[in-house]
């Protein structure tokens, strides 16, 4: 068979479970199946709803004693746009801080309660008080409804703290969305954030990078391509829109410290890396943090190495909401 040039033909093989990593991260890759999606017809917008309600409920069972956390949480409007505003017992009433989160999900799961409850778990590691953006989505809502949310909290949000006691995170569409944010709050003339967490972005959805074909089928949280939802989200636009793809952004523009984080068998590892490097290139104080073996969403919470990259983004942000006094 004549291969097409430029192709690499590889042999049927079987990967093992890798030695490198903790007992506990050998068992989450030796017994998480592969969670593959069927998507519906991008015509079909009922279709769609289903499926978005059935994978909701099934991840807020599992997340269901996330409810239990010494946390309060307050439901705010702001102007169409829905925010839960989470803050940790015990923390201090003069304790200025903001972590603006923007949940994953591709950029069709995480809405209404599971938004809140994930923004918990944030809330807990990094004790501070938490925005959680409840962002409109697709089929309904495309592009660019989740943005001009986001867009929105982050311009109330301002009008209650000074820019350098924010910090934006997201991981996954939720890390594309937190990048797409900054440049555009760049664009429209507000404040940078002091930082920015964006764990594991989907920050190409052309999927152009080289991990979305050498990690094809590795990684159980993303075995194939997420392109139906991308398709659904951005409406017809163009997908390598700065908004859509923050990896084209021009970051030279102006871009707060980042700190980046993704593993090796991560399907969304080029677009980590891609976006570390881009970042680089303009001068931003950026870090990358890779976990071995690691796919999309680490070893869902239950390994070492999990904990050892919340330390790390722990740190990060207390070192940036340190540098301004309150």
């Amino acid at each position: 068979m004549t291969e097409r040039p430029g192709v690499i033909r590889l042999p049927a093989r079987d990967i093992p479970v890798p030695a490198s990593v903790s007992k506990e991260a050998q068992a989450v890759i030796a017994n998480t199946p592969a969670q593959r999606t069927e998507y519906p017809p991008l015509d079909d917008p009922a279709a769609w709803r289903a499926m978005i309600a059935a994978h909701d409920g099934a991840i807020a069972a599992m997340m269901a004693g996330r409810a239990a956390a010494p946390v309060t949480v307050r439901h705010r409007d702001l102007g169409g746009c829905r925010v839960y505003e989470i803050t940790p017992d015990g923390l201090a009433d003069d304790d200025d801080r903001v972590y603006l989160d923007i949940h994953g999900g591709g950029f069709i799961w995480g809405g209404g309660e599971l938004c809140a409850t994930m923004a918990t778990g944030t809330a807990v590691r990094m004790a501070a008080r938490v925005w959680a953006v409840d962002y409109r989505m697709p089929p309904d809502h495309p592009f660019p409804a989740a943005l001009d949310d986001c867009l929105a909290a982050y311009r109330a949000l301002l009008g209650e703290r000074p820019p350098e006691r924010i910090i934006i995170g997201g991981a996954s569409a939720g890390g594309n969305l937190a990048a797409a944010l900054i440049l555009r709050a760049r664009d429209e003339g507000l404040p940078l954030p002091a930082a920015t967490v964006l764990m594991t972005p989907g920050a190409d959805l052309t999927e152009s990078g080289d991990s979305h074909q050498v990690n094809l089928g590795l990684d159980p949280l993303i075995p194939g391509s997420g392109r139906p939802a991308f398709l659904l989200y951005a409406a017809g636009q163009d997908l390598s829109h700065p908004y859509l793809s923050p990896l084209n952004g021009d970051f030279a523009g102006g871009f707060p410290p980042a700190i980046l984080t993704t593993g090796t068998r991560d399907m969304l590892l080029s677009d980590t890396v891609l976006l570390h490097r881009a970042l680089r290139r303009a001068g931003v104080p950026a870090e990358l943090h890779v976990t071995e073996a690691a796919g999309h969403g680490g070893f869902m919470g239950m390994a070492p190495e999990d904990q050892e990259i919340l330390r790390e983004v722990r740190r990060f942000a207390d070192a940036h909401w340190s540098k301004e006094t309150r």
